[in-house]
């Protein structure tokens, strides 16, 4: 039995993976922000934490929390969009709940939960996308949460050479059926996670650093 840690489980991607591991077997440590969140965590039988990643001090208990913990397979996978496109510009409140979401949450979790994933030799995983890539950029819709999963890959990229024990990639679940996605998703939540999980079962050490598909592809670049 592997333990997963999955970071943002509440709703959605997060919480269909919760669900998917638990129906394989392994065991599940998950957080989410509120009551009711923890409460779907702990019907399914993952053990939950609360954790905000918009809180810095609630970021910084993960690691008293998983004191210990051997993590096979850690994914942060919370994370906001904002579908502005270039015409209109940020406004700072927009800016820091994006970024401080998805980059500032992620560049302060993983430290907390790194030395749990190297004590496994394991995977630590976090949520992308597609249109983080540069070199495939085809519009400038949503450009705030573009540049911040951009630089979600690069903090992920920097991070492996500090835990030479362990594997950090970035994740593309795809174009999804979830609040952020829309119905007109092409993948359904369940497609995509199961192709996650197949991808990340597939990762060697050659992989660290890189942006992976949930179709497993490797991304050739940023």
């Amino acid at each position: 039995m592997n333990t997963v840690l999955v970071i943002g489980a509440s709703r959605g991607i997060g919480l269909e993976l919760v669900s998917q591991y638990l129906d394989a077997g392994e065991r599940v440590i998950a957080t989410a922000r509120d009551d009711a969140g923890l409460a779907r965590l702990r019907e399914l039988g993952a053990e939950p934490l609360r954790v905000n990643v918009a809180d810095p001090a609630s970021v910084s208990g993960l690691a008293w929390s998983l004191d210990g913990e051997e993590l096979d397979v850690a994914l942060y996978v919370a994370g906001l969009i904002d579908n502005a496109d270039a015409r209109t510009p940020p406004t700072r409140d927009a800016f820091d709940r994006v970024m401080h979401a998805n980059v500032l949450g992620l560049m302060q979790a993983l430290p907390q939960v790194m030395p749990g994933v190297q004590a496994a030799g394991g995977v630590f995983g976090a949520f992308s996308s597609e249109m983080s890539q540069i070199g495939l950029v085809d519009g400038s819709d949503a450009w705030l949460y573009r540049v911040s999963k951009a630089a979600l890959n690069m903090a992920v990229s920097s991070a492996r050479h500090s835990y030479p024990g362990a594997v950090c990639v970035a994740l593309d679940p795809g174009w999804v059926q979830t609040e952020m996605g829309g119905g007109g998703a092409p993948l359904t939540v369940q497609a995509s996670v199961a192709g996650l999980r197949s991808a990340i079962e597939s990762i060697t050490p050659a992989d660290n650093g890189r942006l992976i598909h949930h179709d497993g592809r490797r991304a050739d670049s940023w």
